[in-house]
């Protein structure tokens, strides 16, 4: 795990459970790790907008991003997925790794993260923590305080 996420996890007392895979880059891939691995099983895009806004977008895996729908619920007219360079510099991850984990590196107000509301209303969830060789099981109340223990912009939205 991310030793800086494993520092944050501890100082603001988030619990979780680690689950160690072999290494997953695509919702398809990670199908089969995910039977073993309980909770919502959960995927994170790193999204930009046409006025240069990053969003780090956390939503169940099997769910489709309805991007009309995000569009008009932040007022922009187009939506990219952010490039591998953008990806390292806003929040020192790597294509593969992208976790609402990395919300930990926002250090501008030109990234936002984004929870759907099934995965904020859910009992149980799991995200890859920076890296893509486990998976980080959380409870709400452990994804709460993650959510909280967090100084960047953020948002819950039905996705």
């Amino acid at each position: 795990m991310d030793k800086l996420l494993e520092a944050h996890l501890k100082k603001h007392g988030i619990e979780y459970k680690e689950h160690r895979h072999k290494a997953v880059f695509t919702v398809a891939e990670s199908k089969s790790i995910k039977q073993r691995i309980p909770g919502l099983h959960c995927k994170t895009l790193f999204l930009k907008d046409n006025a240069e806004v990053f969003y780090l977008v956390g939503m169940p895996a099997e769910k489709r991003f309805d991007s009309k729908r995000f569009r008009e619920h932040f007022k922009i007219r187009k939506i990219r997925f952010g490039s591998e360079k953008e990806l390292k510099e806003k929040i020192n991850l790597v294509p593969g790794s992208v976790s609402i984990f990395g919300a930990i590196y926002i250090k501008d107000k030109g990234v936002k993260l984004i929870i759907d509301g099934k995965v904020w209303n859910d009992d149980n969830v799991g995200f890859h923590p920076n890296i893509n060789t486990s998976t980080l099981e959380l409870t709400h109340k452990n994804l709460e305080r993650f959510y909280n223990s967090l100084n960047c912009e953020k948002e819950i939205v039905e996705l």
